[in-house]
Parts: structure tokens; sequence; C-alpha cells
């Protein structure tokens, strides 16, 4: 696994409904849907040639603090997303 600090910034792309995050000119995404003041995570794609470097984590890591800090409720239809979230318990409270 290589360091995520070294990667680029996650990105909300609000028109497109998904956070991305390019490394090596490979696009991870993780899609979403708004209803009202939730957000549910509809799926997690991470291209084979970027798998195994913690660019998933790193991307939905991104997405629930996001969450949090716009006071979202998470719904976690994705189970990538759902997975991060039984790891990492500090975001359970998020989940709708």
């Amino acid at each position: 696994m290589c360091d995520t600090a070294a990667m680029p910034d996650v990105t909300d792309n609000r028109a497109e409904y998904e956070f991305e995050l390019v490394v090596g000119g490979h696009r991870a995404v993780a899609a979403y849907q708004m209803e009202g003041d939730t957000i549910v995570f509809t799926h997690t794609v991470v291209p084979p040639a970027i798998e195994g470097r913690g660019v998933g984590s790193k991307l939905i890591k991104a997405a629930l603090d996001s969450a949090r800090d716009r006071g979202l409720k998470v719904v976690p239809q994705c189970p990538f997303v759902r997975a991060y979230i039984e790891r990492h318990p500090e975001y359970r409270s998020l989940v709708a």
C-alpha cells in the first residue's frame, strides 16, 4: 500500500454526484444520490490499475468527512462504503 497522503485530494463533483480521486491517470469514484439531508452512496469504482493502494479508503474517508461537515445522514447502499463504516466506528453515527 502506498502513502495515501501523497495522493491528490478527493473532489466532490456535485454536477455528476460523484466523489472522485484521480491517481496515475485513473479515476476512482464514489457515486451518490441526494435525498434531502441524506446522502445515499450507491457504488464505488476503483480501476484495477490502482487497486490495493488505499485509493478506495481515501475516497470514502473524504466522502464521509464531507457528509459529516455538511450535517448529512448517510445511507451506505454500496458494500464498500458499508464495510468501511463497519471498520471505522467513528462514522457509525452518520448512518441514517
